[in-house]
């Protein structure tokens, strides 16, 4: 790697160097209008910025807490911490107290940077127990008129201590970028703590920076590509995706106005490139869905008729079959009339790569999106490689494995079927748990914790966590994710957590999609009080009868898997949700904390009661707790 180019801040200056004025570093929409700021700007604000945090005594080393929804100022200020040596650690903006007091503690953070007030607010709640917790600087003023403590500074007053210290000092900036090297720490990202506490997970300049170039180089990526940024910025998919590639390739990202307006926006900005977790893309379907029964029945019709044809010539082209004349000329049609409006209206009409990574995907719904003509590619990594394991090449698409072992990644399994490898983004260990890095590294590979296996076309396919994956009393094979991700293809589901792990057959928890599932409830006119009482309607019961026996019928296919057909399922009463510890920030589910928490209710789906009483406890953003009771029916589902 060129000394010169081998962190972030000096491809920063790179950046601003070779582009000036020219090139659209990143863009943001506040108030309905997009303000752009060019490579140059971008710079100079990091500059402003770093000056500042020198000025209030920040050093190198120095951790920085990053918190709030994806905006210009929050990455200036990951850039601003790496250029005077410190490191930047994102949280997740809907963690709750409890969750930012154990990482603000944890990673020693001396400066906090906040979006907004809610963050700021937070923060405050946390300074007297954080007691290194020295500075907080907010981006947005709004509301923050009254508040008067002197450790709280706006932004904009850091930038201008740093113009002062910089006139003051006018070699410090480029003397503390010159002097960072390829191996320091360049961020420490949390885990999402399925099974426990989270860990930090060290990244270097050089594994991210050499992380980045290797997705580049895959997919051809350039400096004309527009990005959507709108994922959290704690998630190491967003700074791999909206930070890293953007530095290195030179390329703009875009934040959005507000998470509720992420699908508008981009039909405003038509994104060449996108990045996005299972559970957007299913969001995506949902929504899809919603608008098409709202729709006239010929369009149902239609949309559904070329739906089919879609779904089958996709089908052929990933088998490398060819597809017979007939169904090509409907499939032309059918882009005319569905595919190409659809695609549009989704704002991916210049899309020319979209990934999708973090969780597994339903092979259903990752077929769904290309055969609309979208180039969906699934990746996978975990934080600990930046992300970079393996990927899908065009052309060469296996719906359920995540693709081959990227540009300088080994990848190897284990004998007792774990997912090894060896990557250019191997972190360098987790903060302060060296027992952790030990448990996660067996010598130079690291240990993903997920079961899997390579295909004879060199394909890796991950079946699921290694620890999840289990069987059935008579033996029959269960992965859990496998079932809850074919459930979760249906509108009509927004989670479920499958059991059987040595039981006699598999019971199921599921999450109605609440929007869905109510649009479908009020066009046949069935009232509703609350999430609780749709979730319990007979209705709502049979309509997610039909989506279990969709699942039943396409495990029979499967040879390993046909004798873990779902046999019995309930409605749950309410969202699993991160702030009631049932899930992580990325929503994955924390099994262990669900089966103990639910545990009456696991144990009633392996009897022969029809229904069980549920005492349930909801957790508020601010800490607060209600409680609610309510008694769930559970249903037989055939199997075949």
């Amino acid at each position: 790697m060129n000394n010169s180019q081998n962190t972030f801040p000096k491809l920063l200056v790179r950046n601003a160097e070779k582009f000036g004025d020219r090139k659209t570093a990143i863009r943001e929409k506040d108030f309905g209008i997009w303000q752009s700021y060019s490579w140059k700007d971008y710079l100079d604000h990091v500059r402003d910025f770093a000056l500042g945090l020198a000025a209030l005594g920040f050093g190198r080393s120095d951790r920085v807490a990053v918190i709030g929804d994806n905006r210009p100022r929050l990455y200036w200020a990951v850039a601003a911490s790496q250029c005077v040596g410190g490191i930047p650690v994102p949280l997740y903006q809907d963690a709750i107290e409890k969750e930012l007091h154990y990482i603000l503690d944890h990673s020693e953070c001396r400066f906090a940077v906040a979006e907004d007030q809610e963050q700021c607010d937070k923060l405050l709640a946390l300074k007297e127990t954080c007691h290194r917790l020295e500075y907080i600087i907010y981006d947005d003023p709004k509301g923050m008129r009254s508040y008067k403590e002197p450790f709280l500074l706006p932004f904009t007053r850091v930038q201008e201590m740093g113009r002062k210290f910089g006139a003051d000092n006018p070699a410090h900036f480029m003397h503390e970028v010159n002097k960072g090297g390829a191996d320091d720490l360049a961020i420490i990202v949390y885990t999402s703590g399925t099974t426990g506490n989270p860990k930090g997970v060290m990244q270097t300049h050089k594994a991210l920076i050499d992380s980045a170039k290797g997705f580049i180089d895959w997919d051809n990526l350039t400096e004309k590509e527009e990005v959507m940024a709108y994922l959290p910025m704690a998630w190491i998919g967003d700074h791999i995706f909206s930070y890293a590639q953007s530095v290195l390739a030179g390329f703009t990202i875009n934040c959005p106005e507000d998470v509720s307006t992420v699908a508008h926006d981009m039909t405003e900005i038509g994104p060449t490139y996108i990045f996005q977790p299972p559970r957007i893309w299913e969001n995506v379907l949902t929504k899809v869905m919603i608008k098409m029964e709202d729709a006239a029945w010929i369009k149902r019709r239609m949309f559904h008729f070329f739906l089919d044809v879609a779904s089958q010539v996709e089908r052929l082209r990933i088998s490398h079959k060819p597809v017979p004349f007939g169904k090509r000329i409907l499939h032309q049609i059918g882009n005319v009339l569905v595919y190409a409006p659809l695609v549009d209206n989704l704002g991916m009409g210049n899309i020319r790569v979209a990934y999708t990574a973090g969780e597994a995907i339903g092979p259903e719904i990752f077929e769904y999106f290309r055969s609309l003509g979208i180039n969906l590619k699934q990746l996978y990594g975990m934080t600990e490689s930046c992300a970079y394991v393996s990927m899908q090449k065009d052309n060469d698409i296996e719906s359920e494995t995540v693709g081959l072992p990227c540009s300088g990644v080994e990848i190897r399994i284990s004998e007792a079927g774990e997912v090894l490898y060896k990557s250019p983004g191997n972190f360098r260990g987790y903060y302060k748990n060296p027992e952790a890095t030990v448990e996660t590294m067996e010598g130079e590979w690291l240990r993903s914790g997920d079961a899997g296996y390579l295909t004879r076309s060199g394909h890796l396919k991950i079946i699921d966590r290694a620890k999840d994956v289990s069987r059935l009393r008579n033996g029959t094979l269960f992965s859990p994710k496998y079932i809850e991700n074919k459930l979760k293809f249906s509108p009509f589901i927004k989670e479920a957590v499958a059991h059987g792990k040595d039981m006699d057959y598999v019971a199921a928890f599921i999450d109605i999609d609440y929007g869905a599932v109510g649009n479908w409830a009020e066009r046949r006119h069935i009232a509703y009080t609350s999430y609780t009482d749709l979730a319990q309607k007979p209705e709502v019961y049979d309509l997610l009868h039909d989506e279990v026996i969709r699942v039943n019928q396409s495990l029979t296919k499967d040879e390993q898997l046909k004798g873990a057909q779902i046999k019995r399922f309930l409605l749950l009463h309410k969202e699993l949700d991160p702030d009631d510890g049932e899930i992580t920030r990325t929503r994955k589910v924390r099994r262990r904390f669900v089966a103990e928490k639910y545990a009456e209710l696991i144990d009633a789906l392996y009897s022969d009661r029809e229904s069980v009483s549920v005492n349930a406890t909801f957790t508020y953003e601010d800490g607060r707790t209600t409680t609610m009771t309510a008694t769930l029916k559970i249903r037989d589902a055939e199997t075949f």
